[in-house]
């Protein structure tokens, strides 16, 4: 047995710590489906996974606009409440103030709804608390100086559901208050004059699902409706509604995918400035060609925007302002209709956005190394609790989603700040918190209720800020709540893989297939193919963020190679010649020519045995990081272990479902390892692959 390396060795390879997830395949039915409706069987398997396996779903799911949808009135009990108040306001020439977030669902919510209100004639204006002075929602300054400044009516975007003082506030100097959020209900709702959230209404409707930005939308429609002024707003609205659904991960069910992939449609000839100005500055361009669609017909999709262009290109450009800058920057880029503006607007944001870029790698590298020198057994833990100073609070966000995606366990990441009380500075955390499927992040935070000062957030996400002195503590409760929701074997990043594929089977057409489905994304997932045992013929590093670029081969009867990317997998580098890869389709166009390429998102040490047969009970022997062993199950005592042996004779004995193993020539002088390390896990693995097991 190879003895545990103090540095890695050239011929070890790292691999990603994840856990594999694969839909049983149903393929009698995919096939069975896949004859009904016109499309591959791999594309079949999807939808059965997705919980469609009629013709009549797949025509309600592709074609979204054939739906009969209620009417938002009949849906939102508040709706006519909300338009009243604002016919009112504008119609006695009463001053609106909109109260609005700075994360991209609450600009594009302010900005949709300042649109709008001017286009139907209203006297509104907004306003939006400072990130870094004051944090999320209305408060009782933002509230003070509406009223001083004349405002009888407030609106409240993407955020006020729990902001009880400061809406009761208002309502004692006689403001009116609309809210309109998409935030989880707290047990006691604020006294305003009307209340508009997708959670107050029943979870079967197709309107659950909408982000502030989608509230808004409906609000506006509805308005402009009512005062029949409809003409020219529409399709703006869309396209902002759509940058703020995508940007904020809304679930794309319901109403959302049936608006969003109007909108996507209509964003590459915007009729906004400021997004026309935001997709040439971040070089998106849209695509073009032919959809290979089901049910054996053909829709154009040309010149239309898919998801990624937005939460991966547009979307991070107006999340940094929000970060790191004025979102008046933003606000203003939205509403513009001067050209000139919009193009200093929108290279503002790509500035701000390079920066958050370079924030982001900082910290994470800070992190990773702080991480790796600690003496912390995140086995032991089940969560990561990182606070460090000098880090900005604006990405930490950010950078504990890749903490996440590298540890596979719950991150609270912080920095320490200063906060004056009185004439008095005190030492303050403030964090925010990314979590796993297993793990409710909000749950979490209120487990420790009593050490934060202020915390919030949903299942997956949140933040929080506390004294310094408690943070030793916050640490401990958080592992006893770990403890309590998580096993050891959560504690990876899961990838979930829909079907197997063929490399032979990766092509255009199937490329366009999948195209039928979008919009894809939260709740509507891309397609997540595997394929075992591929050969990575060539690969390299490229980019900063230590992307490796490869090739992959498939032999058999058909043998088929396809490119591949990875993105941020640099520690990884070089991965071995053979494994098992699960990965998404992307497009790549270069020099006019357009191919398929493989995005990966898991890769583990193939199987030499099928997984499907019984565990063998002989010796089998395999290859591991360029070295053969021999592995079998054998009896100690009431149970059977797994027995490696190296070509030197050593032998590794691990028990089911234990840390440490025993390693030596004999059981008499064998020592004690950790056998959770990476070197001795993977091998672990790749016996059990071997074994059937």
């Amino acid at each position: 047995m190879q003895e545990l390396p103090t540095s890695v060795p050239p011929h070890f390879h790292r691999l990603p710590n994840q856990r594999w997830q694969i839909y049983s395949p149903q393929t009698q039915q995919a096939e069975q489906f896949a004859a009904e409706i016109g499309l591959s069987p791999l594309l079949a398997q999807v939808l059965i996974n997705r919980g469609i396996d009629s013709v009549k779903e797949v025509h309600g799911f592709i074609e979204p606009e054939s739906l009969v949808l209620p009417a938002p009135t009949d849906e939102f009990p508040d709706l006519a409440a909300s338009v009243k108040l604002l016919r009112e306001a504008i119609s006695g020439g009463q001053k609106i103030a909109i109260c609005g977030d700075y994360d991209a669902d609450g600009m594009t919510s302010t900005a949709l709804l300042l649109r709008a209100l001017r286009l139907l004639g209203a006297n509104v204006d907004y306003a939006i608390p400072s990130r870094m002075r004051e944090g999320y929602g209305i408060n009782d300054r933002i509230v003070g100086e509406f009223h001083s400044e004349g405002v009888a009516l407030i609106l409240t975007v993407d955020n006020g559901i729990a902001a009880y003082g400061p809406v009761a506030r208002a309502r004692e100097l006689g403001v009116k208050v609309i809210i309109t959020d998409h935030h989880d209900l707290p047990p006691k709702l604020p006294p305003a004059d009307a209340i508009l959230n997708p959670k107050l209404i029943a979870e079967s409707s197709p309107y659950r699902g909408l982000a502030g930005v989608g509230v808004a939308y409906v609000l506006a429609i509805t308005l402009a409706q009512d005062m029949k002024k409809v003409g020219g707003l529409v399709n703006p609205l869309l396209e902002l509604f759509t940058l703020g659904t995508i940007a904020d991960l809304a679930p794309l069910t319901g109403v959302n995918r049936r608006w969003v992939k109007r909108g996507l449609r209509l964003l590459p000839h915007s009729q906004l400035a400021g997004i026309q100005a935001l997709i040439h500055v971040a070089g998106v361009q849209p695509g073009s060609g032919e959809s290979l669609s089901i049910l054996n017909s053909k829709t154009q999709t040309q010149n239309s925007l898919k998801p990624e262009d937005i939460g991966f290109r547009l979307g991070p450009r107006i999340n940094a302002v929000g970060r790191l800058a004025d979102p008046q920057i933003v606000i203003e880029l939205l509403t513009t209709d001067d050209r000139e503006l919009a193009l200093k607007n929108a290279m503002q944001c790509e500035q701000i956005n390079q920066r958050r870029q370079e924030l982001c790698q900082e910290i994470e590298q800070e992190a990773i190394a702080w991480c790796d020198n600690s003496t912390i057994d995140l086995q032991q833990e089940r969560v990561l609790v990182v606070v460090q100073p000098g880090w900005h609070h604006g990405v930490i966000g950010i950078v504990a989603s890749r903490l996440v995606e590298r540890y596979g366990v719950p991150v609270f990441i912080g920095t320490f700040e200063d906060e004056a009380v009185g004439a008095v500075a005190h030492k303050i955390v403030r964090g925010s918190a990314r979590g796993i499927p297993e793990f409710n992040v909000f749950d979490g935070l209120n487990f420790c209720a009593d050490l934060l000062t202020k915390f919030g957030g949903h299942k997956a996400a949140g933040g929080f800020s506390m004294p310094a002195d408690n943070l030793e503590q916050f640490r401990n409760q958080l592992s006893i709540f770990a403890n309590q929701c998580l096993q050891p074997e959560h504690l990876k990043p899961l990838v979930s893989v829909d079907v197997r594929a063929d490399l032979a089977e990766i092509n255009l057409d199937l490329y366009r297939q999948i195209d039928a489905l979008e919009p894809c994304g939260i709740e509507n997932k891309a397609p997540v193919f595997w394929t075992p045992n591929v050969c990575i013929t060539e690969q390299k590093i490229v980019g900063k963020g230590g992307h490796v670029k490869l090739t992959a081969t498939q032999d058999g009867k058909v043998s088929a190679s396809v490119k591949a990317i990875a993105w941020r997998w640099g520690e990884y580098f070089p991965l071995p010649r053979r494994v098992d890869l699960a990965y998404r389709l992307r497009e790549n166009s270069f020099n006019g020519k357009t191919s398929v390429e493989l995005e990966l998102l898991g890769v583990r040490l193939p199987a030499n045995a099928a997984s499907s047969r019984p565990p063998i009970f002989g010796k089998v022997e395999f290859d591991y990081c360029d070295r053969t062993y021999s592995c079998s199950l054998s009896p100690a005592g009431s149970i059977e272990e797994l027995r490696i042996r190296n070509s030197q004779g050593q032998v590794l004995a691990v028990a089911p479902g234990q840390n440490i193993g025993l390693l030596g020539n004999s059981r008499k002088d064998a020592r004690e390892v950790d056998v959770s390390l990476p070197f001795f896990e993977n091998l672990i693995q790749t016996a059990k692959h071997a074994l059937g097991i």
